[in-house]
């Protein structure tokens, strides 16, 4: 038996490939599909099934160009309901893999149709659960994703409580969780690093499996706190009830260099958004009037998402050269397949031709020091959970998440400053609002970990445990 975790850090998500006696499954595939094609030829087995643990929201699954490619059955637990052939499961119902089993759990409560996969061995035994968003490790899928008029979030965390104890907590101790997402997930609040564990860990550290919890706290705290979902994630949900365009036809079209002296006149044609991949700190140094930065080695493709938010947005790209496929792959991961090409040469190509530029003010973190002693404006763009735990005291908290929510607050022409905790979401900020006029924004270089090192006046949260 093989089981592969195929996590990929941009997305902080978890698949799964699952091989036994010359059969597969494959559980929650990316949009990209031939490199589980590719895994099982080289061991000369067969995809059988493909598993969905629900209707993702936060990535376009691979799952409908695998089974057209494989002719693999697509399976999804009770209550799914999909405008492509796909065996929607009884609860308990089994599917038998080589000499394994994988048995149906239908567990509601991140979304009604959501379900785990449990695996027995070749002789019967539970071995691994795979969880997608129902049980992370340290935390459990948010319930607030159904479609509004159907169902309130308590509901749903209601059914997730019972699901959890009915299902899960009942599993033997030494059974190996694998769960759909780790850490930087949207589809949680607080989800560990960690990206494999048991169910007795779970009992022993994950806040909503406390054997003492009544429904009433569980609700309570699993709706506590949670944030409003990126606005693409009933777009990805759509796109993976009804199907989508095949990865290598996105590629196909999207994959085309323009060269610099046409760049500028396609955005203007088409009302595209230039968006900048390069590193924050070459975007800094100079980039295209307008365009908006979102590096690809940050959490580019939620970040994407969650600030572009239609799907259907015509993008045109400056990206590193040799990175414009990867660009585009990691676009089409979260349902952005309106790409109309590249920046052929990248920004060099755009400096060659003797067209303007635009450039990015950053300062130190010790440069902030002297001008806060001169009473500067200084805006907080981390999560509200980050800035409640510690932050400078004369910082508003303006996340980048909601942005848009915080425009009349910063200054129209008066110097100001935003930071992050280490570069990357400011220069988002930044950008964002040099593209609405604020050109009197300023940058401070490497964030709230170069401020820690400063003598800048700061606040941090005391956890109660811990006062006399």
């Amino acid at each position: 038996m093989i089981i592969e975790q195929i996590y990929t850090g941009c997305l902080a998500q978890g698949a799964y490939y699952i091989e036994s006696n010359g059969e597969v499954a494959i559980i929650d595939p990316l949009r990209e599909v031939q490199d589980y094609i590719d895994r099982a030829t080289k061991n000369k087995a067969k995809i059988k099934y493909i598993f969905e643990t629900h209707f993702h929201a936060d990535f376009v699954s691979g799952h409908v160009t695998l089974a057209e490619k494989t002719g693999a059955k697509i399976v999804y637990g009770p209550s799914a309901k999909t405008d492509f052939e796909a065996i929607i499961a009884t609860d308990n119902q089994v599917f038998k893999v080589g000499d394994i089993t994988i048995t149906v759990l239908h567990t509601p409560g991140h979304t009604m149709e959501s379900s785990c996969f449990l695996l027995k061995d070749k002789d019967g035994k539970d071995h691994a659960l795979f969880s997608g968003d129902t049980l992370f490790l340290g935390d459990v899928g948010r319930p607030d994703l159904a479609q509004k008029g159907a169902i309130t979030e308590a509901d749903l965390a209601g059914y997730l409580f019972d699901s959890l104890r009915t299902k899960i907590m009942t599993l033997a101790d030494t059974v190996i969780v694998y769960p759909a997402h780790g850490a930087g997930s949207a589809c949680g609040k607080n989800l560990s690093k960690e990206t494999v564990g048991t169910i007795g860990n779970q009992k022993e550290t994950n806040y909503a499996l406390r054997a003492d919890m009544t429904k009433e706290e569980f609700i309570k705290e699993v709706t506590d706190g949670l944030l409003p979902p990126p606005a693409y994630f009933p777009l990805n949900v759509k796109l993976n009830k009804e199907g989508y365009a095949a990865i290598d036809d996105v590629l196909k079209k999207s994959i085309k260099p323009i060269a610099a002296k046409d760049f500028e006149a396609l955005a203007n044609e088409t009302g595209a958004v230039i968006l900048d991949v390069r590193h924050q700190t070459e975007f800094v140094k100079g980039f295209i009037p307008q365009s908006i930065f979102i590096g690809i080695d940050g959490g580019f493709a939620p970040w994407v998402g969650t600030l572009i938010k239609d799907v259907k947005q015509p993008i045109l790209l400056v990206a590193p050269i040799g990175k414009e496929e990867d660009t585009i792959t990691r676009l089409s991961r979260v349902g952005f397949d309106n790409v109309l090409g590249y920046l052929e040469g990248s920004f060099k190509a755009w400096q060659n031709t003797g067209k303007e530029i635009d450039t990015l003010t950053s300062i130190s973190a010790d440069d902030l020091e002297h001008r806060i002693k001169e009473d500067a404006v200084v805006f907080d763009v981390r999560k509200p959970g980050e800035y409640q735990s510690e932050h400078i005291i004369s910082a508003a908290s303006t996340p980048l998440s909601f942005l848009n929510d915080h425009l009349n607050e910063f200054p129209k022409k008066e110097a100001f400053y935003v930071h992050c905790a280490g570069g990357y979401r400011s220069v988002i900020a930044a950008s964002i609002l040099k593209a609405r006029g604020y050109h009197n924004v300023i940058d401070v270089a490497g964030g709230y970990a170069a401020i820690r090192n400063t003598q800048i006046e700061r606040t941090v949260a005391v956890c109660p445990s811990t006062l006399k």
